[in-house]
């Protein structure tokens, strides 16, 4: 057969239903084996959005999404998702084209060096040299990608080894399992629980898989020890539990940083010191168990007593048995704050000013979202908020990035959620700056035939960084831009478009998108003018007095 029929039946042993492109002249031959083929090609308006999208297909359903450019710029436009996927956490392979390696009639035309460009963006890196190699680069790319810690991996595809003559068939995919923990360390876990008074769960983002949940669910029931979680941990457990007590959005003096110093021994599971840690070391006679399939990574504020490295859901498994019954532990102070920060929530979700303020953007979102829908955020100063205040019910519910934390991805999340969720609805919220740069995904998104709302979030200006910028007490300056007609840019597209004039026309306007068929875009002005004062003086001064 041709390498390029050969390279596609690959693919399809691996379980692909989905490839996301921006193809190009040296990807054709490889185009026409998958039109012949049981894979669906998207193609997409940018490589960014391709990447996104089946970086994100693998972040739900655990196998990696696949995503194809061309050589040169092709290829640069991938290392953004290359990186988003490595540093989050999200089994993706990137497969990008290359000229002819034998011979070429167009010298350095396009030419780099992709595959070490990819080298400390990904877990694995080749380019395919010949046709027989096709079978074992494919199941190395595809093993790596999905192995924990899931990532980025990535294959160059010269033009004319595509068009070889190819013998061999794909390498079946053998059954992987995760070493159990050491019963010495599972052991000296359960003498520090025993001997604890207030100990608290801290939930990362390597937590995310759906027997852990599971697992975790039940280690958290049967005990009562209440939990709070990093960004990318929010939906392990359900954040409408009365054991849930925050979530780590802010560097510092947070209600949750109040609770993680009252806390004796910190349970800490699927921690990573890519995301922006809820600096759990800082303070005097915390001990700190590290759960993870693998040993912690020594950090100034990260340097655990204890660690379980094995199977997570077998770590605590073995930790439930040995502590048999739960231990007379006392959490009123860690109660106390937590009703303290769902006070001072409520007491502003209810403004009725406009534009809108995030905490009523938050709490009219959640209010109008059902319990088994997907919401996915780009970057940006809400996404703060939405971390803090917005309770994720379940695995997977809420979907940010506080890994690379880039800009952009949240419209092409969005739509890949929607395609591998089909059942439930979907909503991305977007910045205005972040929306605009992949917002060409809109003409994706309605020939896809999706059904998918986009809140656009208006504040003409790069919010987060004034926010940095008038904490650090400068004068407001160079973040300020122009935006064009939201409702009428998404007409433009073919999806329905809508302005929002009122706060009270917000929540009301969302529910009625979600029950119609199609894209809608929602421009929403939005205030971040309270949020120095707030973030940086009311709360602290606050959770410093508990």
């Amino acid at each position: 057969m041709k390498a390029s029929d050969l390279f596609v039946r690959c693919l399809e042993s691996e379980g692909v239903e989905y490839v996301f492109a921006v193809p190009g002249e040296e990807n054709v031959d490889l185009l026409e084996s998958l039109r012949n083929s049981s894979i669906r090609l998207i193609v997409t308006r940018h490589e960014q959005g391709a990447g996104f999208m089946a970086s994100t297909l693998g972040r739900l359903t655990g196998r990696p999404g696949v995503a194809l450019s061309t050589l040169g710029p092709g290829a640069t436009n991938l290392v953004t998702p290359a990186a988003y996927a490595q540093l989050g956490g999200m089994p993706m392979v990137l497969l990008t084209g290359q000229k002819p390696i034998r011979s070429s009639k167009q010298g350095a035309f396009q030419i780099i060096d992709v595959v070490d460009m990819m080298a400390p963006l990904t877990k694995y890196t080749r380019q395919i040299v010949g046709a027989g190699y096709i079978p074992a680069r494919i199941r190395e790319a595809f093993r790596l990608a999905s192995e924990e810690r899931p990532g980025a991996t990535h294959l160059e595809i010269p033009e004319d080894i595509l068009t070889d003559e190819a013998e061999g068939s794909p390498l079946t995919p053998s059954r992987v399992r995760i070493p159990v923990a050491d019963e010495e360390s599972v052991r000296a876990a359960t003498t520090l629980l025993k001997e604890a008074r207030s100990p608290l769960l801290v939930i990362g983002s390597g937590a995310n898989r759906t027997r852990i949940c599971g697992r975790i669910a039940d280690f958290v029931e049967a005990f009562r020890i209440p939990y709070i979680t990093t960004q990318m941990g929010k939906g392990v457990l359900d954040e409408g539990s009365d054991l849930y007590v925050g979530t780590a959005a802010l560097s510092s003096d947070d209600f949750v940083h109040r609770a993680v110093e009252t806390a004796d021994v910190l349970v800490n599971v699927g921690h990573t010191v890519v995301e922006k840690p809820p600096f759990l070391m800082e303070h005097n006679g915390v001990r700190v168990i590290h759960i993870d399939v693998s040993s912690a990574q020594v950090d100034p504020v990260y340097f655990p007593q204890v660690e379980v490295v094995g199977d997570i859901a077998h770590s605590f498994h073995r930790l439930s048995d040995h502590l048999g019954e739960a231990p007379e532990w006392d959490f009123s102070h860690i109660s106390r704050i937590r009703e303290a920060a769902h006070r001072h929530f409520d007491e502003r979700a209810g403004s009725s000013d406009f534009p809108i303020k995030p905490e009523r953007l938050v709490a009219d979102t959640r209010r109008t979202l059902p319990r088994k829908s997907i919401l996915t955020l780009d970057n940006g100063m809400y996404k703060i908020w939405f971390a803090r205040n917005y309770p994720a019910y379940g695995q997977n519910s809420l979907l940010l990035d506080n890994a690379l934390a880039t800009m952009g991805a949240g419209l092409p999340s969005a739509m890949a959620a929607r395609l591998v969720r089909p059942d439930r609805p979907v909503v991305a919220i977007c910045g205005d700056g972040g929306f605009m740069m992949n917002s060409q995904e809109l003409e994706t998104a309605v020939r896809l035939e999706l059904d998918l709302v986009v809140v656009v979030l208006r504040d003409d200006a790069y919010g987060m960084i004034r926010w940095k910028q008038k904490e650090m007490g400068f004068p407001d300056y160079g973040l300020s831009y122009g935006n064009p007609d939201f409702a009428a840019y998404a007409q433009a597209y073919g999806a329905r478009g809508h302005r929002v004039e009122q706060t009270e026309d917000y929540a009301p306007l969302l529910a009625s998108c979600l029950e119609r068929s199609g894209v809608d875009v929602i421009e929403l002005p939005i205030t971040y003018e309270d949020d120095d004062r707030v973030l940086n003086q009311e709360i602290p001064e606050l959770a410093r007095s508990l």
